[in-house]
């Protein structure tokens, strides 16, 4: 408190209420007090009754102590309002019905029931707000038409219906506004619900695509490396210069895995900022085809690629470097082929190696395959994987030039 007095502002007690008037229920903390309007609109409630017995003197009967303390009654209990609308509503409606019936004066009183009955609608309590609406005025009108005779003040009349419909009208706008309010309340729940699922699943979208990117820079790099550190331990004694190299190769891909993963990293970072460097593409193939010879892999390159949008250029780079990881890590052939050709609107990408398969466990996620395949599929575009009849494995991309609107 003296923190925020410090800072020029009032205590948060002001507005809201003491912290210990609020109550946790289940974890979560409970509406808070609506001390403050519950406080002013009493206050408006006694001033405005008092007005109102001087200009209905002799017509009703005068304020007495029980007449205030069914005033403070009627208001007052709009404090429970948005804990307990229900018992408030019926709550409010007899108080004012013992009030009316013992001949006070009319006035702001009518309010209170205005009010409770309006919080028990917005907060989904509709067939209590409208029975105790209802029930006040039956009563009003049984006390007004038949039992004024042998209630207070004496000598009153009976009251015309024209003022009846009056009181019904305005009893069912006051019922039909809170019902309006409490759809449009409605209708902005389920958008906020709407709005913060869309972030969620764009977040979720987000979140597949950098894994995606991460497993195939790294399975990628991390597969050159292990074949490459074989390389040098097993040369290491006879054949020193060509462990070095191998090193060199090892140095030279790892520098390069990381300023992927830093590419990558930095769309966490900085969300919607341009990259630092373009995205790579096919026009990067004769690296992955000389990565590949680093590793032991003869890599032939069949056709030349179209022009491709950034989004389908970027996932058929993918889709080759992870092909021809799987080559160097699953397959005992030295040697693969990779063929680009349009097909209409369509680029056909195939991979082909001659196996057979090493059997060995070479580590990673066993999420190539699947990672290819989503990426493909955002796209609108397949991916077809397997062994070949004549052996060897084959993977086959279908993936439009376009990327499709909205992806």
């Amino acid at each position: 408190m003296d923190e925020q007095r410090a800072r020029g502002g009032r205590p948060q007690s002001w507005r809201h209420g003491p912290p210990w008037w609020d109550r946790w229920v289940d974890g979560e903390r409970a509406p808070r007090w609506p001390w403050r309007s519950t406080a002013v609109l009493t206050v408006f409630v006694l001033a405005g009754s008092n007005f109102a017995a001087q200009g209905q003197e002799g017509e009703r009967a005068a304020l007495d102590l029980f007449a205030r303390v069914l005033l403070v009654v009627a208001a007052g209990s709009l404090l429970w309002r948005k804990r307990h609308p229900v018992a408030v509503v019926f709550g409010t409606a007899g108080a004012v019905m013992v009030y009316l019936g013992a001949g006070y004066p009319y006035g702001p009183v009518l309010l209170t029931v205005a009010l409770a009955c309006f919080s028990a609608i917005v907060t989904g309590h509709r067939r209590a707000a409208w029975t105790a609406m209802g029930t006040l005025w039956a009563g009003h009108v049984l006390v007004a038409h038949w039992l004024y005779q042998w209630l207070p003040p004496s000598g009153d009349l009976a009251a015309s219906w024209s003022a009846e419909v009056v009181v019904a009208t305005w009893v069912v706008a006051i019922t039909a506004v809170a019902e309006l309010f409490r759809v449009r309340r409605e209708q902005w729940a389920r958008e906020r619900a709407e709005r913060a699922e869309a972030a969620r699943r764009r977040a979720d979208e987000e979140r597949l695509r950098i894994a995606r990117e991460l497993h195939d820079v790294l399975a990628h790099s991390i597969s050159v490396i292990n074949v490459q550190a074989g390389v040098g331990l097993a040369l290491l004694d006879t054949d020193p210069e060509q462990a070095r190299s191998a090193l060199t190769t090892i140095k030279a891909k790892s520098r390069e895995a990381l300023g992927e993963v830093r590419q990558v990293l930095d769309t966490l970072r900085a969300p919607g900022a341009a990259p630092r460097a373009p995205a790579p593409g096919l026009d990067r193939l004769p690296e992955l085809v000389e990565q590949a010879a680093s590793a032991g892999l003869a890599v032939e390159v069949e056709g030349e690629p179209p022009h491709l949008a950034p989004a389908t250029d970027l996932a058929a780079f993918r889709i080759v470097q992870e092909a021809l990881t799987n080559v160097v890590r699953h397959s005992g052939s030295r040697h693969a082929r990779v063929c680009l050709a349009r097909d209409g609107d369509a680029l056909r990408l195939r991979v082909d190696d001659d196996g057979p398969a090493t059997g060995a466990e070479a580590g990673g996620s066993g999420n190539g395959l699947a990672g290819m395949r989503e990426r493909a599929a955002a796209l609108g575009g397949a991916i077809e994987a397997g062994p070949r009849p004549d052996g060897g494995f084959r993977v086959l991309a279908v993936l439009p030039l376009r990327a499709s609107a909205g992806r």
